[in-house]
């Protein structure tokens, strides 16, 4: 009898070690309707000459990844509709008027009633959840209406009030879960981020009189002020930072971060995203799987220039009052040009799954905005 009931159960043995299958590779970076955008490679042909062609190309590329988001996935994110909605509101007079489809899936996810928020403690790591759409959200409305509409709107004034409830008591907004560079990785990114949205809104900070909101901007403001880098990336970003709240970084500190960066340029005009950070320091955790994957890059012993970094150095250089003439900028912009691809984006390869390398469209945002903040735009 024994020996009949093993064998009943050799099957459901058998079963349960199996390998799963594994998910289908995406045939589309983008999909939604008639839409379909291929998922980007490295050996994407490169453009025969950057300029209005491609910078149409690249326009068109941008808009239809942000409307295929809406429509198929709803949420907004630090990969796709986040970087739309916060760099492409800024180039409306090169490029017209950014798509109001995506506007209203921003303005939709507004809570019509702000309620106060929960922290969250994960093996004793603190934060608030939904932090990263609350700032993302907060920033692209705010830029929408700086460079739209030209005025404050009770959407956006709404969205920077609830985004503060998900501010932790030391004043800092805290990154949590899986890291996705160049997006999502320390605390110091993350709460630049939500001070570009507050410095971004028209007339928001300068008109606000709740005793209570302005307590926590200062908290933020001496977080910022006196926070320890994690990686030269935060170091950098202390250039940005000196943009957009000059009154917190010191001329020493502004001087030391664009000596860093330039330092870091490459051979080629470029720099790289890899450069930036010990793989370990990017996040306060990191997955096995984003260790691996940027661990096994064929240039990972020596990261070759990126469009993000390379377009990004050139962006903290303008902000800080580099001219356009500079060596350092010159050659940027030189790669930047030659680097476009045929589809109008520039390639760079995914730092967090490596499927759909949504890091191509962050980058192309990037590059867009600073070649015009170079005059390098066509119209």
């Amino acid at each position: 009898m024994k020996s009949v009931i093993a064998l009943l159960f050799v099957p459901a043995l058998v079963f349960a070690v199996e390998t799963p299958a594994r998910k289908p590779k995406p045939a589309f970076q983008y999909e939604s309707g008639d839409i379909r955008i291929s998922i980007p490679t490295a050996d994407e042909p490169r453009v025969k000459a950057y300029g209005a062609d491609s910078v149409k190309a690249a326009a068109t590329y941008l808009n239809d990844g942000a409307i295929c988001w809406v429509r198929e996935k709803t949420c907004i994110n630090c990969h796709t509709t986040g970087p739309y909605m916060s760099e492409r509101p800024a180039l409306s007079s090169v490029l017209g008027k950014p798509n109001e489809e995506v506007l209203a899936a921003f303005v939709n996810a507004v809570p019509a009633k702000i309620t106060p928020q929960v922290e969250t403690d994960k093996a004793g790591h603190k934060y608030y959840g939904g932090s990263w759409t609350s700032i993302w959200r907060s920033l692209s409305l705010a830029e929408w209406d700086k460079h739209v509409t030209g005025k404050l709107s009770e959407h956006t004034d709404r969205s920077l009030r609830e985004m503060f409830t998900r501010q932790s008591s030391s004043g800092a907004f805290v990154s949590y879960g899986e890291v996705e560079i160049p997006h999502i990785t320390t605390d110091f990114e993350l709460t630049l981020q939500a001070v570009r949205a507050v410095t971004a809104a028209p007339g928001w900070l300068a008109g606000l009189k709740d005793p209570e909101l302005i307590a926590r901007i200062d908290q933020t403001k001496s977080w910022l002020r006196a926070a320890k880098p994690k990686n030269d990336f935060d170091r950098i970003l202390r250039l940005q930072l000196a943009h957009y709240l000059p009154e917190l970084v010191t001329q020493a500190d502004r001087d030391a971060a664009l000596a860093l960066l330039s330092s870091k340029q490459h051979a080629d005009g470029g720099w790289s995203t890899r450069d930036m950070s010990a793989v370990s320091d990017w996040h306060y955790q990191m997955s096995d799987t984003v260790v691996k994957l940027i661990t096994s890059l064929p240039d990972a012993a020596k990261p070759e220039s990126d469009a993000y970094m390379t377009a990004f150095a050139i962006v903290l250089m303008k902000q800080n009052g580099v001219a356009t003439s500079d060596e350092r900028i010159q050659r940027g912009l030189a790669w930047l040009k030659k680097e476009q691809r045929v589809s109008g984006r520039w390639w760079m390869h995914s730092l967090y799954r490596g499927n759909y390398h949504y890091i191509t469209y962050i980058a192309t945002c990037q590059a867009l905005k600073a070649l015009a903040l170079c005059g390098e735009l066509p119209h």
